[in-house]
This record gives C-alpha cells, structure tokens and sequence, in this order.
C-alpha cells in the first residue's frame, strides 16, 4: 500500500515548483503594502496555497503535518528563549535594573554618538558571547531606552544595535550560526572565520561612517532639559542611588557571565530574572505578586505601590520605557512562528528548493557567477523560511561538492552562507530573529532594516570579490580540500596557482 502511494506521487516541473515562491510574494506585497493585513493571516493563506499543491502531487495531509511537526520542533528552543526574554524584561524593570542602565546611560553616553556607540558596544558583546539575541535583549534594550530618553532616531539607534549584534554571530567562535556554516560546509572554523574578515571588516568600516555621519546630524539642542526631565523622574519612581545602584547590575552580569561561560541560555534567563524579583522585593518594595504580573503581563504605571508622582507629569517617554515585558507580549511572536513553519512544511514536503537550485547550477560557468548565485539563493531562502539553521544546511550540502570541483576552497561556500543568510535573517519580518529584534528594540524590522548596514554590505562585497577573484581561495595542494578535489574531478595530481 506505501509503495503504491509513493508511485503516485509526481514530481513537479520547474513552473509547480517556483509557482509557491511567486504566489507568496504576491500575497506579501498586496498583502502587506496595500491592504495591510496581518502577516500572520497572510502566511496561513501561503500555507494553505501550498498545501494543495502537495496534495495535488500525491502527498497526503499526514505527510504535510509530519514535516510542519518536525519544523516547529527544532524552532522551539528559540520560541522558549523568546518567551523567557520577555520574562526577564518584566523582571529587569520591576527590579530597576532597566531603569537604572537608562538612567547611567543618560548620564555618560552623549546624544551625538549614541547610534556609533550602540553599534560598537553590541559589537563587542556578541562577539564576546556569541549570540545576536542575548546581545540585543540585554545591552540593546537598555541602549535603545536611552536612545528614546535622548529623544534619538530609533529605527537608526536599532539598526545599529542589529548590526552590531549580528557581526559576532558572524565572526565569533562560540555563535552558533558561526559553527553551523563551518559544520554544513565541513570548513575547519577558525578558517571559515578568517576567510570572514574578506567581506565583514569592510561593511564594519562602512557601517562605523554611516553611523558618525547619522551622528553628526542628529541634533541635541533642546535635549538636555528633556533627558534631565527623565532622570529626575526615574530616580523619584526607582531607588537608583549609589551603592543600591551596583546591586542592581547583578541580573545583565548573569547573563553576560553566562554567555561568556557558555552555560544553557533558558537556565541563566530565569536565576536572572529570580535574582531581579529579589531585588524588587527587597530594595524597590514590590510584591511578590506585583512582580509575577509584571513577568506575565509587563510592567504598568499602576504597579507602583504608594506612588507619590502624579501620572499625569510623567514623561511620555519613561512611561514608554517602562510599560513593557512579559511573556505575554512574546506571544505575537510565537503565533508567527507556527504560521510562517506551517507555509515552510508544505514548501520542504513538494520539493520546490530542490528542484530550483538544480535548474540553477546548469547555468554557472564561472566564479563570480557561482557565489552570487549562492548569495541570491541563501536571500531568497532565508526570506521564504525563515530559519537560518535549517537554511545553512540545504545550501552548504547542495553546494559543498559544486565549489570544490570548481577547485574552490570550501570556506568561499562557508562565508558565503554567513553573508546572504546570518545576518539577512534579522531583516526578514516572519523569521524569529526578525520578530525577536522587533520585540525586545520595539522598532520594527522595516523601519531598522536600512540601517542595519552590516546586514547587506556582506553580500555586495562577496559578489564583487567572486568576479575579481580578490579573497577567493582556491584549492591548491595540501589544502583542506586538495584530496577531495582529485577525486571529484579524477585528476591525480593538480596545483592550483
């Protein structure tokens, strides 16, 4: 009975194949720009398209369930560090941990260089810890609440803090997009990371001038009453004061610390946010169950017990800084999740990918035509799934013997997967990094996108160097590669000059 259904299944022409891909643009842009309709609502309508074209060619709705199964179970660590995000967020505030970055932040970061400052301080953490998420939902939450407290242009203030974010999980040895490029391409890591330098560092100088320049004209005038304004109004709502002040710095340094140690990520989440319901009890006067609603819920002005300030003088922008969190604000994007997975089932169950990419290599006939054609299928698939992980491995497994035939180092591969899909990821709405970068920046993914410069330098700076030849490695004897390229071409002996 199974081998007579698996007869009847067909395999799609090219047309059935990429139809999913343009039927999803279709509804996107209409969709989204015209009609502005739920994305979520949007995704679901692709899903359903696709599933008919799977039963069309024979798979049955078990088939389609299985793999939508199997999707949201390997995303599901990330949509349970998302929700614990939104837990620690609503612990930080109630705890005065937020507050008190902002209120530091305000003190010591001037206005002209907050977006180069947020860009170089997330910077420096990712690649530190190795992870975009932490990098953003801690130092990036607190930097873009000063960025609102300076009265900054957010969507800048959070591209910058993207990019920064993004190039340690390009560049750093304990990212797991890092290590995942190198295991799907079989690349020696540190190799793979070097070879990175080729297209980074230059979008990293770009990014640094485009941020300074930004700066330069971002006005201050006007600003110092209103950030002495917050200040007052943070020290009289929180006990901000010094030594307390210190105390308070505990929870970021958990998690910092146990990034950097390399410690499960969900684990360190909730003795952080335990040490901050402590701290909320004991030096800010918060209830236990105050502090419970504002890990579920977030945090509210009416969650304030004896509140001597009046709520009507509060400014706009403290209340905006402080009424946010919880786990239930996370549940937007949990709901995307099984939306955007259930369209991404359907497409992996009739084969569209597979059929695309084989279309495409009979056209390649040169180097600079290989990695752009690379770079543009790891765009197009990191758009259309979603999921960096799951897109490093297609590509890389689907690649890997094409370049070394061609007598390419698999570490052109390797950067060219971190550079169309790494850091493209968070600029996608329906991917999880971009709704957990909207989440925790509170700047949507199409507002910070054009400055998240890092994120799109990489993939300009591979095409030019695959038609120049300048940071391509070729195999060459002795090289990683060398054996396998003899035996994939059936050459003895070869030396590539």
């Amino acid at each position: 009975m199974e081998d007579k259904r698996e007869r009847e299944i067909k395999k799609p022409g090219f047309f059935l194949a990429v139809l999913p891909l343009i039927f999803m643009f279709v509804v996107l842009i209409v969709g989204l720009l015209i009609f502005s309709v739920d994305i979520k609502i949007l995704l679901l309508i692709c899903a359903a398209f696709t599933i008919c074209l799977c039963m069309y060619l024979g798979y049955t709705w078990k088939d389609i369930e299985k793999e939508i199964v199997e999707k949201l179970a390997a995303a599901f660590p990330a949509i349970l560090i998302l929700i614990c995000v939104g837990l620690m967020i609503g612990a930080w505030i109630v705890s005065g941990t937020i507050p008190f970055l902002v209120y530091i932040g305000l003190q010591i970061i001037s206005p002209k260089y907050i977006i180069i400052t947020s860009f170089l301080v997330t910077t420096v953490l990712s690649v530190s810890t190795g992870t975009s998420w932490g990098s953003a939902g801690t130092v990036g939450a607190a930097l873009i609440s000063v960025a609102a407290g300076m009265g900054a242009p957010l969507p800048a203030v959070a591209g910058a803090i993207v990019a920064g974010a993004y190039f340690g999980d390009k560049m750093s040895p304990l990212s797991d997009s890092t290590n995942m490029s190198a295991i799907a391409t079989g690349t020696n890591l540190y190799k793979h990371i070097g070879h990175l330098f080729y297209t980074t560092i230059p979008g990293f100088i770009i990014s640094c001038i485009v941020y300074v320049v930004a700066g330069a004209h971002f006005a201050s005038s006007g600003e110092i009453t209103q950030v002495d304004e917050i200040i007052n109004t943070l020290a009289e709502l929180f006990n901000l004061s010094m030594p307390v002040g210190l105390l308070l710095l505990i929870p970021p340094v958990i998690v910092v610390a146990g990034s950097l140690m390399k410690k499960p990520t969900i684990p360190v989440m909730i003795i952080s946010s335990i040490v901050a319901v402590i701290l909320a009890m004991a030096v800010q006067g918060f209830s236990f169950a105050t502090c419970a609603t504002s890990m579920v819920s977030g945090f509210t002005m009416d969650l304030f017990p004896n509140l001597t300030v009046d709520l009507n003088t509060i400014p706009e922008q403290v209340s905006n800084l402080l009424q946010r969190g919880g786990m239930s604000s996370m549940m937007n994007t949990t709901l995307m999740a099984f939306c955007a997975f259930s369209f991404i089932g359907a497409l992996t169950v009739c084969g569209s990918m597979d059929i695309i990419l084989e279309r495409l290599t009979k056209h390649i006939h040169n180097t600079g035509q290989l990695i752009t054609s690379t770079v543009a299928i790891g765009v197009v698939m990191i758009i259309v799934i979603g999921e960096a992980a799951v897109t490093h491995l297609m590509i890389g497994g689907m690649f890997r013997e094409e370049y070394i035939r061609r007598g390419l180092e698999t570490k052109n591969l390797s950067r060219c997967l971190e550079d169309s899909i790494t850091v493209i990821e968070p600029l996608v709405p329906w991917s999880l990094a971009g709704v957990y970068m909207t989440s925790v920046l509170g700047v949507s993914t199409a507002q910070y996108a054009p400055w998240a410069c890092l994120c799109y330098t990489g993939v300009i700076f591979a095409i030019i160097w695959g038609f120049t030849g300048f940071g391509i490695a070729k195999v060459k004897k002795g090289s990683d590669n060398y054996e396998e390229y003899l035996e994939l071409t059936g050459k003895k002996e070869a030396v590539q000059e």
